[in-house]
């Protein structure tokens, strides 16, 4: 049985990470910003028998995020999985710039990654993992415009965390960087390449292989490497 955290666990793919976590007879601490509003994590946790614990977490507040952590104990951490996040303005106008999209990108997937490894990182060690949400629109390689905020704040992260993997490497925590997929989400739209539960299942077995020797490197829900 292995501790895991998961940010934005209240649907898509970080609900289905939960679900399969749980499955696999894992402890699952799920952070959501409102729990009141997650009906379908609620239920199950209520069938859990105490595996799966709700908990509030804005990650991009700081007190929500030290209160949240806090809220669930003092265990290890073995598994952090860093997925909530915010699309913003899908096709934004070079004329009308709305700047609070670019400023709630940041707080939320940029700095809230790094908010939420600060907060548990006290509680993890040798072994434990960290896997970060990016995206494919994060990359140089990405051949499309628009999605500025939510571009400008995957790529921030991804290169952020590229460092913070150097950093843990001698405490032996991996740090990995994960592009989830076309998924059938909110923002992929149901004609995604993807489902929520194929997504999970890979990334699950992505990220217990993750090996400490590639720490810091970008992969594909399938296992490829993700040219940056």
């Amino acid at each position: 049985m292995a501790n895991i955290a998961i940010t934005g666990a209240g649907r898509g793919i970080a609900f289905e990470l939960a679900k399969q976590h749980l499955a696999k007879g894992d402890r699952v601490f799920a952070l959501v910003r409102d729990p009141d509003g997650a009906d379908a994590l609620a239920g199950l946790a209520a069938s859990s028998g105490g595996m799966l614990t709700v908990h509030t977490m804005d990650v991009g507040n700081d007190a929500s995020v030290a209160a949240g952590a806090a809220d669930t104990g003092s265990e290890p951490v073995d598994l952090l999985y860093n997925v909530a996040g915010v699309v913003g303005e899908m096709a934004p106008q070079l004329d009308t710039m709305d700047w609070k999209d670019f400023d709630e990108a940041i707080e939320v997937m940029l700095k809230g990654p790094m908010r939420v490894l600060l907060a548990f990182l006290p509680r993890m060690g040798a072994g434990a993992k960290v896997i970060n949400f990016s995206s494919q629109v994060a990359a140089s390689t990405w051949p499309y415009g628009g999605l500025y905020p939510y571009g400008a704040a995957k790529a921030g992260m991804a290169r952020m965390m590229r460092s913070v993997a150097f950093d843990l490497k001698k405490r032996g925590i991996v740090v990995g960087i994960v592009h989830p997929g076309y998924v059938q989400t909110d923002m992929g739209g149901p004609g995604a390449d993807i489902s929520p539960e194929d997504s999970a299942r890979q990334i699950i077995a992505l990220a217990e292989g993750w090996p400490l020797d590639e720490t810091g490197e970008f992969y594909k829900w399938n296992g490829e490497k993700h040219p940056w």
